[in-house]
């Protein structure tokens, strides 16, 4: 017997839901990154931080945080 396989199609609207739902997600991480790392300092950067849209530049303040001494370090993957 043979299955039918439905293709879905992801509307644009479902497209800007999911990215919303990742930059979110990451805003998330990044906040509780900067607390961990840097303490109540590292929240003054979050205000920059929330403003940029790209998900992939998200990502790697993200991965960055672990390894940067300072927010100036930190900054220049953004700025």
């Amino acid at each position: 017997m043979r299955r039918k396989r439905k293709c879905r199609i992801i509307t644009s609207v479902e497209k800007r839901g999911i990215e919303h739902g990742k930059t979110e997600g990451l805003l998330e991480g990044i906040e509780i990154g900067l607390e961990l790392k840097f303490g109540s300092e590292g929240l003054t950067v979050l205000p920059e931080i929330v403003q940029i849209q790209n998900v992939e530049i998200l990502r790697a303040i993200l991965t960055s945080i672990k390894i940067m001494n300072t927010l100036e370090e930190l900054r220049q993957i953004y700025q």
